[in-house]
């Protein structure tokens, strides 16, 4: 518990031990001259690693990261966003309003064209609240992950809530606008947004208004308009529907009034449903290097198997049949049974009641096995070249060994970037079982320095019922090296999602308090929640916070 202040510590217990004896009766002066003069030692030689010096030194590592605290803030919150926040004009104030600092960016997802626009939108609105927001940027480093499956139809499917006999409680609410007019207000939560393609639509429909049409299965389905809002670039509407229904770019809308019968317009850009094939214990499933064997049959058994895709050689050349293997950190388990040079067939172990969803760019996961990654990938090298001149931070993610950080030092003194910040994520066992030894090497140079627990994998990497005393032995190093920490994956996960936190949730954000800063996932409740961390962080139990009352010197007591 005093790993950030060692030598004070000792020191400290050394002037306790001498006021001790010196008020002692029965010590000898030999004695005590001895600790005293141990006492004035570590004094003399250990004046810059008094307890006072290592606090403010932790301070300063972490205000050189992550910025400094915005009033009588204690903790940083982090949010990540991807191209869905360039659906909405409000979202990127609205997340630094409810207390967002850091807005973290994956590397693996996206294109430097939406990252440009993130970075300014987030620009604009730290300027405009005044509130400092600094921007992280993870490389995608060389996780492994399932290839994208053959997209989906393009239909979306809008159904009320009904109670147990079928009986409609609640329609469905449908978000209905012109495709420029953006993403419906931040307030509101459709159940699904449509988008038309006739700008007189406005003009025509009103409240009170029925729209009928017929969905993708030719059934006659009809949507009342409810509400109007005028939004951030046009004007868009609120419809209910009390029946479900398929909808699909090209389905006509009508208004009926009377005997007339109006056209609106045709609905447009529908995307494509996810696609996903459902695993359950006792299935067989194929990992495949060549992409084009299973475009086709991604959805279904094929010879008694389901068949997906991997393009890293790095999986067909390490792997063994008997090792274990998890998908999507960790919500699906197999076993590898044989592989070729093209092909791994696993054997399902562990999945959900009903079988678990498996969809394009799930991380895969092999605890048994010492697959030797490349730390710094060819295309972590291309993001390094936008990151130098839009981000403050860079995220170093799967660091095995010192040889990694090696590797990303040459590359960032050769590109003279000595002020970028770096997080270290914490996502193997390699990496954990070394972290000492990555971090001394890291520390060698100039750049600021933190360390990000990334609990998705590293769960799965070491297990999870190590995962709790994981994350402490974590937190102890990076306090004995002064570094600031990010506290991440699955803080109020179900808050995020569906709006009502768990208790465990709860508990896990308190102790989120230890670390320097706490990070949330992008999710449909996502501004609420910060809010929600926000307070939690900033409570009055400032107790909570790791930090233990200093041992202090007897003669202060008296």
């Amino acid at each position: 518990m005093v790993n950030s202040s060692v030598l004070a510590s000792l020191t400290t217990c050394i002037e306790l031990l001498e006021n001790l004896q010196l008020n002692s009766s029965r010590t000898g002066k030999d004695v005590s001259a001895g600790i005293s003069t141990q006492g004035k030692l570590y004094h003399q030689k250990n004046g810059n690693f008094t307890i006072n010096t290592m606090r403010t030194k932790a301070c300063l590592n972490r205000e050189l990261l992550l910025g400094p605290l915005q009033g009588s803030r204690c903790t940083h919150i982090m949010t990540t966003v991807g191209e869905e926040a360039l659906e909405s004009e409000t979202l990127i104030t609205d997340l630094i309003k409810a207390g967002t600092s850091i807005i973290r960016i994956n590397c693996a997802h996206g294109s430097p064209e939406s990252w440009s626009e993130i970075i300014r939108r987030v620009k604009r609105s730290s300027q405009m609240l005044e509130a400092p927001c600094r921007i992280l940027m993870d490389l995608a480093g060389p996780k492994l992950r399932t290839d994208n499956l053959k997209p989906g139809p393009c239909v979306v499917k809008v159904s009320a809530k009904k109670n147990a006999t079928g009986k409609v409680i609640f329609p469905a609410q449908v978000w209905l606008s012109h495709k420029g007019a953006g993403a419906p207000p931040p307030h509101l939560s459709p159940d699904a947004v449509l988008f038309i393609d006739d700008e007189n639509f406005f003009t025509v429909v009103k409240v009170g208004d029925s729209l009928r049409f017929f969905d993708a299965r030719g059934k006659k389905r009809m949507l009342k308009i409810s509400r109007v809002f005028h939004v951030f670039s046009g004007t868009g509407f609120m419809a209910e529907c009390t029946r479900t229904a398929y909808v699909s770019s090209g389905t006509e809308l009508y208004i009926k009034r009377k005997k007339d019968r109006l056209p609106v317009g045709q609905v447009v850009d529908v995307p494509p449903r996810e696609s996903s094939i459902r695993l359950r214990v006792g299935d067989l499933l194929i990992i495949s290097r060549d992409s084009t064997c299973g475009e086709d049959n991604s959805y279904g058994h094929v010879s008694g198997a389901y068949r997906i895709t991997c393009s890293s050689g790095y999986l067909f050349d390490a792997v063994k049949p008997g090792e274990r293997i998890a998908f999507d950190d960790g919500k699906i388990w197999g076993v590898i049974k044989g592989t070729t040079s093209s092909e791994i067939v696993v054997s399902i172990t562990h999945a959900g009641l009903r079988g678990t969803k498996l969809g394009s760019q799930k991380s895969i996961n092999i605890p048994d096995s010492n697959i030797r990654f490349k730390g710094v990938t060819s295309k972590d090298l291309v993001d390094l070249e936008f990151v130098k001149s839009h981000a403050d931070m860079v995220g170093v993610s799967f660091i095995r060994d010192t040889r990694d950080i090696i590797v990303l030092r040459q590359e960032l003194e050769e590109r003279k970037l000595q002020n970028l910040g770096i997080v270290l994520k914490i996502e193997t066992k390699s990496g954990f079982e070394k972290l000492p030894l990555l971090l001394l090497e890291a520390m060698k140079s100039s750049n600021p320095l933190g360390v990000m627990i990334a609990r998705g994998d590293l769960a799965v990497e070491c297990g999870w019922e190590r995962l709790a005393d994981i994350q402490e032995e974590i937190l102890s190093f990076c306090g004995a090296a002064h570094l600031p920490v990010i506290w991440a994956t699955q803080v109020l996960e179900s808050l995020v999602k569906s709006r009502v936190p768990t208790r465990a949730e709860i508990t896990d954000v308190a102790s989120g308090r230890k670390a320097s800063c706490v990070m949330l996932n992008k999710g449909r409740h996502i501004v609420e929640a910060i809010s929600t961390l926000d307070n939690i962080l900033n409570s009055n139990s400032r107790q909570m916070k790791a930090e233990v009352k200093s041992l202090v010197p007897s003669s202060h007591l008296v």
